[in-house]
């Protein structure tokens, strides 16, 4: 996987991998506490038919860290975003978003509609079931830091045990890996500016509607995925998403709250389906 380090207007650089084959090219984009690690075994089996990029939100993984918390906002990472494919030279692309970068995909789905084409939403929709947001706003950002890798399992164990009930010690120690960082010997912590959950929380409180970005997307192709167990997005605005969208492709994740970590087999015989479908991929036949 190539690196590639893109320099903001305002003095920032964010972090991206990709890995440059035929297009059309897949733009992953993690969620609100996670990283570009989230897709490393998901992009070495797309990039079979893809040129598929990975990035970092500004905050998080190889990004800079933002000295003003405020700015960890939904619209400054679109504007974030928009320069990494200007930078790329990228005229289309095909996102993948992972919860908050879902809502980044439907966002740039319709102020950027030509760019993106198609869009795959994972355990994110027009509405935000405010049970989850709630345990969101109210944990983000504030993880202990831990003194060794099996006790970061543990905590992230602790923490997400009711979103992936199958998962056992070697599941944890990897997930672990994906979402945390040795700082130095000893000190391992979240791969985030714990600042994010401030922004967060000090938002204002108002439950974000969608709807009307979500109608705005087109023709374009999407698929919605959903963890069973979900406490974000809910069988309900599943199921309106799917009568105001009839094309709108869905699959159910089982065993997985929010969110799906996309390495599961329902998660990839969904997206093999979408993708060898509407973009012209040979997906299934690599499961």
């Amino acid at each position: 996987m190539t690196p590639h380090y893109i320099r903001l207007q305002d003095g920032l650089t964010i972090y991206c991998t990709g890995k440059p084959l035929a297009c059309p090219p897949i733009l992953c984009l993690a969620g609100m506490t996670r990283n570009s690690r989230d897709f490393e075994s998901l992009a070495p089996w797309l990039a079979s038919d893809f040129r598929v990029f990975a990035a970092d939100l500004r905050g998080r993984g190889h990004s800079d860290r933002d000295p003003a918390w405020q700015r960890y906002r939904l619209e400054v990472y679109l504007e974030d975003i928009r320069a990494l494919l200007q930078a790329l030279a990228i005229p289309e692309v095909i996102v993948i978003g992972t919860s908050l970068g879902g809502l980044i995909g439907l966002c740039l789905g319709r102020s950027e509609a030509p760019r993106i084409a198609g869009l795959v939403l994972n355990d994110i929709g027009p509405e935000l079931d405010p049970t989850g947001l709630e345990r969101i706003a109210r944990t983000v950002g504030t993880a202990p830091t831990a003194q060794s890798w099996s006790q970061a399992a543990r905590q992230l164990a602790a923490g997400h045990g009711a979103a992936m009930p199958d998962y056992e010690d070697d599941d944890w120690l990897r997930f672990a890996r994906r979402l945390c960082r040795e700082q130095s010997p000893g000190v391992i912590e979240r791969d985030m500016d714990p600042l994010i959950g401030r922004a967060m929380r000090e938002s204002g409180g108002v439950i974000p509607d969608f709807w009307e970005t979500y109608l705005a997307q087109g023709d374009k192709p999407m698929l919605a995925l959903r963890g069973e167990l979900s406490d974000l997005l809910s069988l309900h605005t599943l199921q309106r998403m799917q009568s105001l969208r009839p094309t709108l492709e869905t699959a159910t994740i089982a065993r997985r709250g929010h969110t799906p970590t996309l390495d599961e087999p329902d998660s990839r015989r969904a997206l093999a389906q979408f993708f060898d479908r509407y973009f012209g991929s040979h997906l299934l036949g690599r499961l």
